[in-house]
């Protein structure tokens, strides 16, 4: 029955177990197939009149994620799917509601172009277009609708680029233009290291507009390259020049206006843990930046401003993320989705004097993630993508669990249980530790977890000290110690659902990706108790990773790897090959910048020399993880072909 159930998860056979059950009325576990099927919506913009832009991404057999663009009234109504040019992707409204801006391909470089947009159809050339020397990388409207800012690299293009390239630390600097596209200029051209994307409600906004639409707050942080620490600087830039207005020893993410400009709030931290977690405001005029949130329990992880005079922050609790609103010096929850989590902060109107209609994305278990509107005193779904295909599924039950480590550590974490879970009975169980590793696993529908239960597993994702939503003392206890900290509460949660009688302690295996593939890679070197384990794009020779990562990772340890060797090899899988004895299998992207391929390769090498059982597979063209379709089918492939070889 095992195998037939494994046969299930990987054909998308339906293997009705019960009499009486027609074929009609059979449903099927999850499997990788059904993931590639789900559609999920995302809120993007907000016109003036209150009609939402959301974009509905799928999967399919081969190929990238698909989009579709489409428009909807606040209250569900008239939903219309948009016809876009080729290689047009919106970003939001103009502020009379007819054109959509956004990015366009102009000879294979992501540009500014405005398209008008008749009843969903876009016309077949941009009424604006602007094209800068490098590309162009995100865009903002002005509240008065008069301007964008661009975030763009202001140096001349390399001519020689095509065959060659020099390794220099990246610049991205601010370039406004008149909506229509005239008399565009660098603004503030010593601010040439701006940080953080130019969105509609993302919430890691690198600048901001102010009430007047003549100055900007801009975020700059130190790049990755040329620095062994982290630091921001705040300014108020104009046409005129700019004017300093804060230092923060640390990282920063997300800016906005507040209490009518006379204050800047963003996200920082005091941790040595790189990820900006309370609120922090200055004064405009300049001063020093003040922690507002000192004794958050949570990790506020987005912030953003509306014209409304609104600020926004997306908090984590635990597994779940609310919005709340910051205002008269404290965080007050606005909007909360009980069974799941809040995306993101919540996309508004753009424009001065329009209504203040709020749109978000939720997700729960059960269901894909889908665009929110207020109701009351919470929200409603207006979308429901997603919903036709998880009717034909069988999924299992999801539960946020709680537990204390043997040293005395409050942990929670996510399991999902297989369709027809049997309490009392042993099951075949993985421990799933996720990425980042400042991040979490939020209360939603994961198609790992969801895949492997499919399959028959119990399976664990447990939220280990370094993540997210549980207060910056959890967060930043992970310094220095992912080896052995992290380690040991991901170790706790095998313990904890062997002793709740969930997992068969002869059928345990392990699985995770990134920071999760570290996880993996190290477990094996400390212990025999798993009978499989598959890491993706893990770490596993830190002293190397900390330098050739495409992004700065001195959060993990700010030690300098040629001064202190000993502190990086110390938690390095590759110093402790010999004394692997769980079948590994090893995935990862051949283009992968964030953990270099080698880091993988080099694993597998040692390992396959020194006999052990061990598989790589390597996907060509991919990044940190696949975006092919065919690709990540065959991930989730090689994974049950795996469990089901050495779990058995």
């Amino acid at each position: 029955m095992r195998f037939k159930r494994i046969l299930a998860g990987v054909l998308g056979i339906a293997v009705a177990g019960a009499a009486g059950i027609t074929a009609a009325q059979a449903k099927a576990p999850f499997t990788a197939q059904d993931w590639a099927k789900l559609h999920g919506a995302y809120a993007f913009a907000v016109a003036g009149d209150g009609t939402i832009l959301y974009v509905v991404g799928y999967g399919a057999e081969k190929g990238p994620t698909q989009h579709e663009w489409w428009t909807m009234n606040a209250d569900g109504s008239h939903a219309k799917k948009l016809e876009l040019p080729k290689g047009f992707e919106p970003m939001g409204f103009t502020r009379d509601g007819k054109s959509l801006y956004g990015a366009w391909k102009v000879n294979d470089q992501q540009q500014f172009a405005i398209f008008a947009v008749t009843d969903g159809k876009a016309a077949a050339a941009p009424s604006t277009v602007v094209v800068l020397p490098r590309g162009v990388e995100g865009a903002m409207p002005s509240p008065d609708g008069k301007r964008f800012v661009l975030t763009a690299d202001p140096r001349p293009p390399d001519q020689m680029d095509a065959f060659r390239h020099v390794h220099e630390a990246k610049q991205t600097g601010l370039y406004v233009v008149n909506a229509n596209g005239t008399d565009g200029a660098w603004w503030c051209g010593n601010l040439k290291h701006v940080t953080g994307m130019l969105t509609v409600g993302g919430g890691s906004n690198a600048a901001a507009w102010n009430a007047n639409s003549d100055e900007l707050a801009v975020l700059s942080q130190t790049p990755r390259t040329g620095y062994h620490y982290v630091a921001a600087s705040i300014d108020v830039c104009s046409a005129s020049g700019s004017r300093h207005v804060a230092d923060i020893p640390n990282a920063v993410n997300g800016i906005t206006w507040m209490d009518d400009g006379k204050e800047i709030a963003v996200l920082s931290t005091k941790s040595n843990v790189l990820t900006p977690e309370h609120v922090w405001t200055m004064p405009a005029a300049g001063g020093a930046a003040v922690d507002q949130t000192p004794a958050l329990d949570g990790t506020a992880v987005q912030i953003a401003g509306d014209v409304q005079g609104r600020v926004w922050v997306l908090v984590y609790h635990g597994v779940q993320a609310e919005v709340d609103r910051f205002e008269d010096g404290a965080l007050k929850r606005a909007y909360r989705w009980p069974a799941g989590t809040i995306y993101g902060v919540p996309v508004t109107p753009q424009y001065t004097g329009e209504g203040d209609q709020v749109a978000m994305t939720a997700g729960d278990p059960t269901h894909t993630g889908n665009v929110m509107v207020p109701d009351g005193d919470g929200l409603k779904r207006i979308t429901h993508e997603g919903d036709d295909e998880l009717a034909k599924i069988d999924l299992g039950t999801v539960r946020v669990v709680n537990w204390t480590s043997k040293e005395g550590i409050k942990l929670q974490g996510v399991a999902t249980f297989p369709a027809g879970y049997v309490a009392g009975k042993k099951y075949p169980f993985v421990v799933l530790p996720h990425g980042g590793p400042e991040a979490n696993d939020p209360l939603d529908l994961d198609p790992f977890s969801r895949f492997v239960a499919g399959l028959g597993y119990v399976v664990l994702q447990p939220e280990y000290r370094g993540s997210i939503g549980y207060g910056a003392d959890f967060l930043e206890a992970i310094y220095q110690h992912f080896g052995d900290r992290a380690y040991d509460d991901v170790e706790s949660a095998t313990d904890y659902a062997i002793a709740q009688g969930w997992a068969d302690p002869n059928r345990l295996a392990m699985f995770g990706w990134s920071g999760g593939g570290f996880m993996t890679s190290w477990a094996v070197t400390q212990t025999n108790r798993y009978k499989a384990a598959i890491e993706g794009a893990g770490i596993t020779d830190w002293s190397s990773f900390i330098w050739t990562s495409d992004v700065e990772q001195i959060d993990y340890d700010a030690r300098w790897t040629d001064k202190d060797p000993e502190a990086f090899e110390r938690f390095s899988a590759m110093n402790y090959a010999y004394k692997v004895t769980t079948p590994l299998l090893i995935l990862q992207g051949e283009a992968d910048v964030r953990v270099p391929t080698y880091q993988g390769l080099e694993y597998f090498q040692i390992l396959k020399a020194r006999g052990k059982t061990v598989r790589m597979v390597t996907y060509p063209g991919s990044g940190h993880f696949p975006s092919e379709w065919e690709q990540r089918l065959n991930v989730m492939q090689e994974i049950a072909n795996w469990l089901h070889k050495y779990n058995p």
